[in-house]
């Protein structure tokens, strides 16, 4: 009865928070208003790669989550909460075989401090093994999280991860 009563608690917490971070969009038009800045993550590193066509190559993709917030990590320790997730479209040319997420930083936030959350903060890497066929393409690459701070959630988002892969 316990387990139910803590899946509860999260969802509530989750939906509770979704709705806030809803709420506080939309009466302001300002990004400056909110304490959540609308960049938590951002995409560093590599621009361009060169890889063997054909055969399954690791890449190292580097992020950083803005100061003062964290995201879920790719096994969050709910399933009730967002997982960070990377991914890569079909017909770009890349196909994404494996991706391999670091282990979260555990948290406890303030409001709940018997709820241990696995998350990301500051900079991490996600290691993809990416396959491309010949020649050179511009990747739309994705990675979909929820960032939130201290108190508030930010309603889940995609942001482009662009990587130029030559395929050789």
């Amino acid at each position: 009865m316990t387990r139910l009563k803590k899946r509860i608690q999260l969802a509530i917490i989750a939906v509770l928070a979704w709705v806030t971070a809803a709420h506080a969009q939309f009466i302001s038009n300002s990004p400056h208003d909110s304490p959540i800045k609308a960049e938590a993550v951002q995409y560093l590193f590599p621009e361009q790669v060169s890889v063997p066509a054909g055969k399954p190559t690791p890449v190292t993709l580097h992020f950083r989550v803005a100061q003062g917030l964290h995201i879920n990590s790719h096994t969050p320790s709910d399933e009730f909460l967002i997982a960070t997730d990377f991914s890569i479209p079909d017909g770009m040319g890349v196909r994404l075989g494996t991706a391999t997420y670091p282990d979260g930083k555990i948290i406890s936030l303030a409001f709940d401090p018997s709820t241990r959350l696995s998350v990301y903060t500051g900079e991490f890497d996600i290691e993809a093994r990416i396959i491309a066929t010949p020649g050179n393409h511009l990747v739309q690459a994705k990675l979909h999280y929820q960032a939130c701070d201290q108190n508030e959630c930010l309603p889940p988002k995609t942001i482009n991860v662009p990587i130029d892969v030559i395929g050789k």
